[in-house]
C-alpha cells in the first residue's frame, strides 16, 4: 500500500503512552493455551479477560503509570493508522455525499497498549480491534498487526489496513442507522438468532471495507500488486471456522459470529469490485 508521506487524519486519540497493561495477565497460562483464548476473543468478539483473571492469581494494573516512550515501530503504526483513517475519511465523505445524500461524521480511532477503558467496557489484548457505538470511536491495539502476521499468517499493510477499515465500517453501518436496529434485534432473540445476526453486521463490514479499498485506490492509487490479495487472505484466515480448526474445536455454524472464511473474503471482494453501498446487503440476501 501506498501510503509513506501522505495525509493522516486528526481524529486519533493516541493512549499508547500511558503504559502497557499489567504482564500479570499471563499468569500460569502457556503460550498456546494463551494464544487460544486470545484467538476466541480477538475474533470471536468476547472479552476473555475473565478467563484469564480465572487462570491466574495476578489481576491487571489499574493504578495510574508513567508515560512511556513509543517505540520507532509504534510510531511508524501510529502513522500507518492515521493515513488509513484519513483515507477512510475521504472515501465515505464521498459515498455519503453521493450515494446516501448526507455528510458522513467520521469517526475518531483510539490507540492503546494493551488495556485501556471505552464506554463499552474494558478494552485488552484479549478484546481485539472493535468498535464502540456508544462513544462512536474505533479500538486498536496495533499490536494485534504483528499477532496478524505471526500467528495467523495473515501479513502485509494491506491486511492491516483491512482491519481498520473493518471497525471503521461499524462506524459507517452506525452512521446509516443499520448498527443499532441489528442490535436491538439481536436483544430480543435466541442466541443462535443472535448470532446469525451477527455474522450479516460483520459481513457487510467486510463488504464495506471493500468499498473502502474500491475507493482508496480509484482516488489516491493507493493500492500496489498484491494488496487486494493480502485483504482477501486476512479475511480468509479470521473466518470463524478457520479460527475454530486453529483453536481444535470442531467449527459449529450456529455459534459463528462474523462468518466463514468463505463468506469474508467473497464480501470483500463484492464490495470491493461494486464500490456500491447497495451491493452490501447482508441483511436480505438469502445467500451469505
Amino acid at each position: 500500500m501506498r501510503w509513506k508521506g501522505r495525509r493522516g487524519s486528526v481524529n486519533i486519540e493516541d493512549r499508547r503512552r500511558r503504559g502497557r497493561g499489567d504482564s500479570g495477565w499471563l499468569g500460569p497460562v502457556g503460550g498456546g493455551g494463551l494464544l487460544i483464548i486470545l484467538l476466541l476473543g480477538w475474533f470471536l468478539g468476547i472479552d476473555v479477560s475473565p478467563l484469564l483473571n480465572g487462570l491466574s492469581q495476578v489481576q491487571p494494573q489499574t493504578a495510574e503509570v508513567e508515560e512511556r516512550t513509543l517505540t520507532p515501530a509504534e510510531i511508524e503504526e501510529g502513522q500507518f493508522v492515521s493515513v488509513v483513517l484519513a483515507d477512510t475519511e475521504a472515501v465515505w465523505g464521498e459515498v455519503f455525499d453521493r450515494q446516501v445524500g448526507e455528510s458522513y461524521d467520521p469517526a475518531t480511532l483510539v490507540l492503546f497498549s494493551e488495556i485501556t477503558q471505552s464506554p463499552c467496557g474494558g478494552a485488552s489484548g484479549a478484546t481485539g480491534p472493535f468498535y464502540c457505538p456508544a462513544d462512536r470511536k474505533a479500538y486498536l491495539d496495533t499490536a494485534f498487526f504483528t499477532t496478524m502476521e505471526r500467528r495467523l499468517g495473515a501479513g502485509g499493510d494491506f491486511a492491516a489496513a483491512y482491519v481498520v477499515a473493518h471497525e471503521i465500517a461499524h462506524h459507517v453501518q452506525n452512521e446509516l442507522g443499520i448498527l443499532g436496529q441489528a442490535n436491538a434485534l439481536r436483544a430480543r432473540v435466541s442466541d443462535a438468532q443472535s448470532n446469525a445476526i451477527s455474522v450479516r453486521i460483520e459481513l457487510q463490514a467486510d463488504c464495506f471495507a471493500g468499498i473502502w479499498a474500491h475507493g482508496a485506490q480509484a482516488q489516491f492509487g493507493a493500492l500496489e500488486p498484491g494488496d487486494v490479495e493480502e485483504a482477501v487472505n486476512a479475511a480468509r484466515q479470521i473466518g470463524d471456522d478457520t479460527l475454530a480448526r486453529v483453536s481444535g474445536r470442531v467449527p459449529q455454524p450456529h455459534t459463528f459470529t462474523h462468518g466463514t472464511s468463505e463468506q469474508r473474503a467473497r464480501w470483500f471482494m463484492t464490495g470491493y469490485r461494486a464500490g456500491d453501498i447497495l451491493a452490501c446487503d447482508t441483511f436480505s440476501t438469502d445467500r451469505l
